[in-house]
C-alpha cells in the first residue's frame, strides 16, 4: 500500500523535472503544416498530463484500494 503513492509521486516528479527539457527539445512534437492538418506540442501534453495525474490521484488510490480488498476477501472465502 505504500508503493502505490511513492510510484505516482515519482511518475509526477519525473514528468515535473523533463518538462524544461520537452519544452526545449521540441522531440515527439507535429507541427503544421503537414498531410493530416493536425498540430501537437508534447510540453502542452506533460503539462495537461499532470493536470489530470494530481487531483486524480486519490481516486486512483481508492480504487486500487477496493480492487485489493475485493481480490484479497475473495482469497479467504476459498
Amino acid at each position: 500500500m505504500l508503493l502505490y503513492p511513492t510510484g505516482i509521486t515519482s511518475e509526477v516528479g519525473l514528468i515535473y523535472i523533463a518538462l524544461p527539457y520537452i519544452r526545449n527539445s521540441e522531440k515527439y512534437c507535429v507541427r503544421m503544416p503537414n498531410k493530416w492538418n493536425f498540430s501537437f506540442d508534447y510540453y502542452y501534453g506533460a503539462l495537461l498530463t499532470l493536470g489530470i495525474y494530481v487531483p486524480g490521484s486519490p481516486h486512483m488510490y481508492n480504487y486500487m484500494l477496493g480492487q485489493r480488498k475485493k481480490v484479497l476477501s475473495r482469497s479467504k472465502k476459498d
